[in-house]
């Protein structure tokens, strides 16, 4: 827009001296002032929001918004509405004389109406005398059984057809005048009295000038503004004021269709209270005075308001910049600077507690570091625990194996894991540390290193034998309260036997032609105490049987109200999805206990292992 304005300032400076267009020389300047006009409006809004940034400024122009303004625009309705009123109350004096001046034209031609026959010369120029009192120049027209004229050299002849009895201002032959109109039976009487500068500024002596507009007259005497019948001012208050008011005036020729017409006066409001009050132009002077002197007053206590107020606003608003000064430190990392504290109010309250807000952040920000600290541990950990877990499942002849885990946390407690023993068989574990967190992410990794390495070395008989040494050994390593439910079994690709033992896990589930059998606890947890015996229990796996081995984290999950997700719901889900493959039944399950909760947080690690016989 800018450079747009440029051009076209170029284009109309060159105009000048080399002729264009007349048509190009208009479009260019009106283009040259709305792109001025635009870039006014931006330029003053860009420096009105860069003057709005400070706090200070905003309160200060909010101030005068509440404080100034209204009483700025209380005083200017004050004048409006004085000006109004009195120009209102001039018009009134004058349009109020004039209408019972004209209604008295009415009373006397309807009086002459109703003397009809019985009207003598003699009277007529009685009540014409008592009419001239009122109007100088008086015309009348009496028409009966026979017709009266005064003065008797008058040429005034009878209104068109169509006029009503009425009264009031007549606009004839380009003159105006005041006229009544009455009939009575066979009489009619016509009153015409000519309106004239001096009979006008009568109409309310020492109230000024008065004027018509707004009428084809045939001279300018009642049109014309006279300055020099307007009162003299007495003080700065007592201006001139002029005010209109709409009045109809008949037209001689139109019966029933009247023009609109406009009497203005020209006065002073020293002449108006005159005029209403009756007092004095001393007196008057002298209100107007008292008026001065008491908005003189009032503006040097909205001047001390003001002050005040600014005053006010800088106190805030140098509270307000210190805190922003604060709050830039403590954005730049400068967690030890504080601001100071001044007097005993909200703005001390809120310096005191910026300040105890920075020295607890000043805390948290330790804290938080040590916090990034423990959770890059725990990403480590996890990726530590994640390698672990088995990446594939032995390759056997007549068993597959799919296993999952996903932890609650960063790091899990469950534990499962698959080992290849020889080629014709393979060991198959799953566990539930108790607790959360890195410590059952430890022992569980405990766990697995003792298993594996009595599977290596061969030193256990059974099973059974197995899950002795390691309840002894996490007994001798773990404190008392770590434990661990445990469930391991060998299975004999050879001869389809799968010979456990379960020490307090969850039951194993054996699906066999779509029914359910659990598989017995033989023992009880490992870790808790020193001397438990395991026994260990073997079943014959048919081809189409599926073994399924999960923890606590699927089958206990609750809902909204509290119910728990179940063994029998679990059984369902693997009932339904039956056909599928290994890693299909168990996305379906995880799905069910997800949509049984109604929130993908999980409530505990969700463990589960499938061994299906083919």
């Amino acid at each position: 827009m800018e450079k747009f304005f440029a051009v076209l300032l170029v284009v109309w400076a060159v105009s000048s001296f080399v002729p264009i267009p007349a048509v190009t020389a208009v479009a260019v300047t009106f283009a040259l002032y709305g792109s001025a006009a635009i870039l006014a409006i931006r330029w003053s809004r860009r420096y009105l929001e860069k003057a709005m940034w400070r706090l200070r400024n905003r309160l200060i122009v909010t101030y005068l918004f509440i404080g100034v303004v209204p009483i700025v625009l209380i005083l200017a309705l004050a004048v409006t509405g004085a000006y109004v009123i009195t120009g209102q109350v001039a018009v009134y004096l004058v349009s109020s004389e004039l209408e019972r001046r004209t209604r008295g034209l009415s009373q006397s031609a309807r009086a002459l109406a109703a003397m009809n026959e019985d009207m003598q010369p003699e009277t007529l120029r009685r009540m014409t005398a008592f009419i001239q009192g009122r109007f100088p120049k008086v015309e009348v027209l009496v028409r009966g059984s026979k017709d009266l004229r005064f003065p008797e050299t008058s040429l005034l002849e009878a209104p068109p057809k169509g006029w009503k009895d009425t009264h009031g201002i007549l606009l004839r032959g380009g003159e105006v005048f005041a006229w009544a109109h009455e009939k009575d039976e066979n009489t009619e009487v016509t009153v015409i009295a000519g309106i004239t500068r001096e009979l006008l500024a009568q109409l309310s002596p020492k109230l000024g000038d008065v004027s018509i507009l707004g009428l084809k007259l045939k001279t300018q005497d009642l049109r014309a503004p006279r300055r020099d019948l307007v009162p003299e001012q007495h003080n700065f208050l007592d201006e001139d004021l002029t005010w209109l008011a709409p009045v109809n005036v008949d037209v001689w020729d139109k019966p029933g269709d009247p023009e609109i017409g406009a009497l203005i006066v020209h006065s002073r409001p020293s002449a108006v209270l005159s005029a209403v009050f009756g007092q004095t132009v001393q007196w008057t002077q002298g209100v107007l005075v008292a008026f001065t002197v008491l908005s003189l007053l009032f503006f040097v206590v909205q001047l001390v308001a003001l002050e005040r107020g600014v005053r006010m606003a800088r106190t805030i608003t140098g509270a307000v910049h210190e805190l922003y000064e604060g709050t830039i430190r403590i954005q730049g990392g400068d967690f030890s600077h504080r601001i100071p504290v001044r007097g005993n109010d909200q703005i001390a309250e809120l310096s005191a507690s910026f300040n105890s807000m920075t020295e607890k952040l000043q805390r948290l920000f330790v804290v938080e570091k040590e916090k990034e600290r423990l959770q890059a541990e725990l990403v480590i950990a996890r990726e530590v625990q994640t390698q672990l877990f088995p990446r594939s499942a032995p390759v056997l002849n007549t068993l597959q194996l799919t296993g999952v885990c996903h932890p609650a946390r960063m790091v899990s407690g469950d534990y499962y894991d698959f080992m290849s023993l020889h080629d014709s068989a393979a060991a198959i574990a799953i566990g539930d540390v108790a607790g959360k967190g890195i410590s059952a992410a430890l022992l569980m990794a405990s766990i697995q290193s003792i298993m594996r390495s009595q599977l290596s070395a061969g030193r256990c008989s059974g099973v059974a034998d197995l899950v002795e040494h390691l309840n002894k050994q996490l007994y001798a390593s773990t404190s008392a309260e770590k434990y661990a439910t445990f469930c391991f079994g060998i299975y004999d690709d050879r001869t389809g036997r799968f010979t456990y033992t379960n020490a307090g896990h969850l039951q194993p589930i054996l699906l066999r032609r779509g029914a359910p059998q659990l598989l017995e606890v033989t023992g009880t947890v490992v870790g808790a105490f020193p001397f438990c015996k395991y026994e260990e229990r073997h079943v014959d796996l048919e081809p189409g049987d599926l073994l399924i081995f999960y923890t606590d984290g699927i089958a206990e999950p609750e809902n909204a109200y509290e119910e728990m997700f179940g063994e029998q719901r679990l059984i369902d889900v693997v009932v339904r999805n039956f056909h599928r493959d290994g890693p299909g039944i168990v996305a379906k399950v995880m799905e069910a206990v997800e949509q049984w909760t109604g929130t993908p947080e999980l409530q505990d690690d969700m463990t589960i292992v499938l061994a299906r016989r083919i």
